[in-house]
């Protein structure tokens, strides 16, 4: 197949145009700062812009600016975050803040060098923080230009390859409006994300790059871009307990290190316990139970894992090993990952039930 680099350079004042009549209205770009966009776009990582818009709205309100970021607590920041998922990114943001705080005064740095030198930024959120706000011809190149750029140019390699992501990467640096390159980044990610589609048809008719488009003229929406195909997620069987000790429940924090890193969970072991395994397992943990009942099955899917848990209720005397007992005000305070919303909300219902004795 040909490629038509030159593709790149033909869209660039069609897609202005275009991007001044269509692009998406949203909060951080309404009142955009080096701190909104970066908050903003490292939210929108792996997840979708009407996900994020309340998270983010709430964030701002307690966290507008990066010394409060810095200063918040990390399980007030968890909570805040609780139901964005990839908790990483959220513990990133604050130790990124408090360099800013300690070696910046407050305010985000301006070159590429010292921004990817922050916790959790890389090329992309560098490059957005550099061109939207600082007007550097830096390409933000996520998903969105990598896919809108193989369809445009023709180009079958696959764009998962870190070697094609660079190429991509130099080409894109060469076309990039040097006047208006936030704008450019923006309205080639609002292109990918409204009409140059990942799922589903792309809406074609609706493009500024139709008339010289590569994969449009010759029908290779579909074929193009190439993606290595993804490694099965594996899958691993948890049994969780919800204990119950007068009227507080057990929780526990995670290890510092590995998946959900330092958040709070319920009681949990790998493998799917029958009751005698179950109350082995608990004993374990310092506990002994009584009254040990299932109470359902939920499944959480992660990148490249699958939990698949089943729980069990039981009432216990014991205060048992690394446990924190708390009562149902507590528990709405504590940020408990979405894995866990299964048996999060049985928990509530345990302890309003207990409270309503």
């Amino acid at each position: 197949m040909t490629e038509h680099w030159e593709n790149l350079e033909a869209l660039c004042a069609p897609l202005l145009d275009w991007y001044d009549a269509h692009r998406r209205i949203l909060p951080w770009r309404e009142a955009p700062t080096p701190y909104r966009t970066w908050v903003s776009e490292i939210m929108l990582q792996q997840t979708r812009v009407s996900a994020v818009l309340p998270y983010y709205a709430r964030f701002m309100a307690e966290l507008p600016d990066a010394n409060a970021l810095a200063a918040v607590s990390e399980e007030r920041l968890f909570k805040l975050w609780e139901g964005l998922g990839y908790y990483s990114r959220a513990r990133n943001l604050h130790r990124a803040a408090q360099v800013i705080a300690d070696t910046y005064g407050g305010a985000l740095p301006r070159t590429m060098d010292e921004l990817r030198a922050l916790p959790g930024i890389g090329d992309y959120t560098a490059s957005a923080i550099a061109s939207i706000n600082y007007g550097a011809p830096e390409p933000a190149v996520d998903g969105n230009l990598l896919r809108v750029t193989a369809r445009l140019c023709g180009c079958a390699d696959d764009v998962t390859d870190a070697r094609v992501k660079k190429r991509f990467r130099v080409r894109l640096a060469d076309a990039i409006d040097r006047a208006r390159p936030g704008a450019w980044n923006q309205a080639m990610m609002d292109l990918g994300a409204t009409v140059c589609l990942p799922n589903g048809a792309p809406l074609c008719a609706d493009c500024p790059a139709r008339a010289f488009c590569t994969a449009y003229r010759e029908g290779l929406t579909d074929a193009l871009p190439v993606r290595a195909a993804k490694k099965p997620r594996r899958a691993e069987e948890r049994t969780v307990f919800l204990l119950l000790r007068g009227d507080k429940l057990a929780v526990r924090r995670r290890p510092d290190t590995g998946l959900l890193a330092k958040l709070i969970e319920f009681p949990n072991v790998t493998g799917n316990l029958d009751e005698a395994s179950a109350a082995v397992a608990l004993a374990q943990m310092g506990v002994r139970a009584s009254n040990l009942t299932a109470c359902g099955t939920a499944k959480h899917i992660f990148t490249h894992l699958e939990w698949q848990m089943k729980g069990f209720i039981a009432t216990v005397a014991d205060a048992g090993n690394g446990l924190r007992w708390v009562d149902a005000a507590e528990l709405e305070t504590l940020a408990i990952p979405s894995a866990f919303h299964f048996f999060t909300a049985k928990a509530r219902q345990l302890l309003n039930n207990k409270n309503g004795e």
